[in-house]
C-alpha cells in the first residue's frame, strides 16, 4: 500500500493496482494535478473535504474515475456521484470499498448533523486494509490495518482523538484533519497521539506532500 498526503484530510492510496483519492477540500493542495485516479472519495459535504473550487476540474482530469461520496453530498453535486451507504461493496478489480458509519460527529447539539461515510479499502480476505473515518469516530468491525486519525476538528477532544485510537488498535496510524490548527502546534497533537496509543499500533505522522509504503 502506497500512501500520499496532500495536507488535512486529503489522501491518495494505492491499493490492489488501484488510486483512490478521499477528500479533495479547501484545506489540502497539491492533488490538483493528479490524473489516473480511479475513484474519488469524499466522506462529506463540508469545504474541508470537498472544494466547490477545484473538484470539477479534478473531475475532468480524472474521466475514469468513480465518484463515491455520503448521500447528501452525491444529491448537491452533479455528476455521477454514487451515493455509499454503511454496507455497501463496490468492487474496483481487486479491491474492494465498504461504506461504514453514517453520520458526521456532533459539533454542536444545535447545529445539523451531515451524513459522513466511513470508507475501508481492502479485498474479500481483509476488508480493512485501509480506513478513513472522514469527521467520525466510527469503529470498524474488522481489524485494521492501516487508519487515518483525526488528530485535531472542532468537534472532538485530544482525549477522543486518544480513545478513537485505542478502540480501532490499527497496525498503523498517521494523523488526518490537522489544517484547522497551526503547523508550530502539529507537534503537540502527534505526540500525545504517539505516547497514548496501544504499543502494538506504530503512529506515523505524515506531514503535506508526503509520501509512505505500509
Amino acid at each position: 500500500m502506497h500512501v500520499a498526503h496532500f495536507g488535512h484530510s486529503c489522501v491518495l492510496v494505492e491499493l490492489h493496482g488501484k488510486k483512490v483519492l478521499f477528500d479533495p477540500g479547501a484545506f489540502s493542495h497539491g492533488f490538483e494535478g493528479l490524473t489516473g485516479l480511479d475513484a474519488i472519495a469524499v466522506t462529506h459535504q463540508h469545504a474541508d473535504h470537498i472544494d466547490p473550487k477545484r473538484i470539477e476540474a479534478l473531475i475532468a482530469a480524472n474521466p475514469g474515475a468513480r465518484l463515491l461520496s455520503d448521500p447528501q453530498t452525491a444529491e448537491l453535486h452533479e455528476g455521477p456521484w454514487e451515493a455509499v451507504h454503511a454496507g455497501n461493496v463496490i468492487e474496483l478489480g481487486e479491491l474492494r470499498i465498504t461504506g461504514g458509519g453514517g453520520r458526521h460527529a456532533v459539533i454542536h447539539p444545535e447545529l445539523p448533523v451531515v451524513d459522513n461515510t466511513v470508507f475501508q479499502l481492502g479485498n474479500t480476505g481483509n476488508p480493512t486494509r485501509f480506513v478513513h473515518p472522514g469527521d467520525s469516530l466510527w469503529v470498524p468491525y474488522t481489524p485494521v490495518d492501516v487508519l487515518a486519525v483525526p488528530a485535531a476538528a472542532p468537534w472532538m477532544k485530544i482525549s477522543e482523538a486518544v480513545d478513537y485510537l485505542r478502540s480501532v488498535a490499527p497496525r498503523v496510524a498517521f494523523p488526518i484533519h490537522y489544517g484547522i490548527i497551526a503547523e508550530q502546534a502539529w507537534g503537540v497533537y502527534f505526540s500525545r497521539l504517539d505516547e497514548m496509543r496501544k504499543s502494538d499500533t506504530e503512529f506515523t505522522p505524515l506531514r503535506p506532500e508526503d509520501t509512505t509504503a505500509f
